[in-house]
């Protein structure tokens, strides 16, 4: 067998390439290609592997889209291909392609205390479920369970469930964007273009007309205080954000954590550890105790979707991670 393999890390942007070692679980050599100016995932893993000395005849790529059969179709690009015909043409012994938060779940048994910040609870509880969702251009989610010394990932569709609210406001909230929108799911609120859904849901509500904002401007705008509407969009996603993840813990008793990934929260982690996200998280009235305990915690790690795709190939391999 040899001792690299190939992972990567596939959005509608770039795609991200690495090696992992197969022993240690060690990613290296990170690449990162646009999309836009590649034909095919398999031009571009091509163009990766032909600068490489070690003999690669392994790999896994996680990609932001439903993995179901053998055909793939990218849900923001317009790569699509067959996953055995690309493994033919590779010359590969094994290839997977997995969804992309499949990959960040499997991620979590890898990672390190420096890998993370945690908000609020207490310890989590050794080979206990796991739940991990992140906000970004859509929602993703998933679950993952310890089932004899193997870590399985449950993933799902998880980000279209219909949006729960649970005060005054975000009744209100629900009202406009549903005269808008028709059926109004989560991730209609928890992505880039949710906040920007809040903003402008906030503002109409108050029979007022709203800009024509982008989600980096109500945040910048939220994080100087500049404009009350958009301070109070992130400080509704927050709190919706913790409601969601409440939901997870309670849906598999997540005693294992409940991990926050996704490129939005980092950019205004001081605003969110000082938001109503945890008190929204155990905000589930005769269940607070049982969510009490449970931590969230962010992922900081760079790559996770590497370092996800790395451990999930290697666990196929036979590796106990």
């Amino acid at each position: 067998m040899s001792k690299y393999a190939l992972v990567g890390d596939v959005g509608g942007t770039n795609a991200r390439l690495a090696l992992c070692e197969v022993e240690t679980g060690l990613i290296s050599q990170v690449t990162t290609y646009s999309t836009s100016e590649h034909a095919s995932l398999e031009a571009v893993i091509r163009l990766f592997l032909q600068d490489r000395a070690q003999e690669v005849k392994d790999g896994c790529i996680a990609i932001a889209c439903p993995i179901t059969e053998d055909w793939v179709e990218m849900t923001n690009h317009d790569w699509a291909f067959s996953t055995q015909a690309l493994k033919t043409s590779l010359g590969f012994g094994h290839l997977e392609i997995i969804n992309d938060f499949t990959a960040v779940s499997m991620a979590i048994p890898m990672l390190t205390e420096n890998d993370v910040l945690q908000f609020g609870g207490g310890a989590a509880v050794k080979d206990k479920p796991i739940a991990v969702y992140g906000a970004g251009t859509g929602l993703g989610v998933a679950h993952l369970v310890h089932v004899d010394r193997r870590w399985v990932s449950l993933p799902g569709e998880g980000g279209h469930v219909d949006l729960a609210p649970n005060s005054i406001e975000e009744d209100m909230i629900l009202q406009v964007l549903r005269e808008e929108l028709g059926h109004v799911s989560a991730e209609r609120v928890l992505s880039g273009s949710g906040l920007v859904n809040l903003y402008r849901a906030i503002v109409k509500a108050d029979k007022r007309v709203p800009e024509n904002l982008k989600p980096k401007d109500v945040t910048e705008r939220a994080l100087a205080d500049s404009c009350t509407d958009c301070r109070r969009a992130l400080s509704l996603f927050c709190v919706l954000m913790g409601r969601f993840g409440g939901n997870l813990a309670l849906n598999l008793g997540t005693f294992g954590g409940v991990y926050i990934a996704g490129g939005i929260v980092p950019r205004f982690l001081e605003f969110f550890k000082a938001s109503g996200f945890r008190a929204a998280f155990e905000d589930k009235g005769r269940f607070r105790d049982y969510v009490h305990n449970i931590p969230v915690y962010m992922i900081t790690h760079d790559q996770p979707g590497l370092l996800g795709a790395g451990a999930h190939l290697r666990q196929t391999l036979g590796r106990v991670l």
